[in-house]
């Protein structure tokens, strides 16, 4: 088991939690609803991950103060555009963990690599961009 994988993609989660901040203020209800289930849900996993690192003896990367978007989320189709990114980025991460772990650790990851292909998949469908699915979450092209 190597520990760099999951402190990865604790990184990815840190920057997940971060980005549904503005995501989530150009959104209307319904979708801003979407996009604090999402923020929670990466808190979970953040939380998780910061207890499994500790476990293995390894001492969790802090969030950093703030993080670079790649762009301003002005409206609500950037807002979308961002949370597809945010989902497939996180879902790279993780698919990039599964090769590095076992057991427990590896069905967690691919558990979080398939919440964040649904979500992007959720993202697309609501940006109303075609195809909502992409043939493998998580791959980087």
């Amino acid at each position: 088991m190597k520990p760099e994988a999951l402190s990865a993609a604790l990184e990815a989660e840190h920057a997940a939690i971060y980005a549904y901040g503005p995501i989530g203020v150009r959104l209307d209800n319904a979708s801003a609803a979407d996009a604090r289930q999402a923020e929670a849900a990466h808190r979970t996993r953040r939380d998780a991950l910061v207890l499994r690192l500790t476990e293995m003896g390894t001492s969790p990367p802090a969030a950093a103060a703030s993080y670079t978007l790649p762009y301003k989320v002005t409206d609500r189709a950037a807002a979308l555009k961002l949370a597809t990114e945010i989902e497939e980025r996180t879902a790279a991460v993780w698919r990039a963990a599964l090769p590095e772990t076992t057991e427990t650790d590896r069905a967690s990851a691919l558990a979080a690599l398939c919440d964040c292909a649904v979500r992007a998949t959720r993202w697309r469908r609501r940006a109303g961009v075609s195809p909502a699915t992409v043939p493998f979450p998580g791959r980087v092209t």
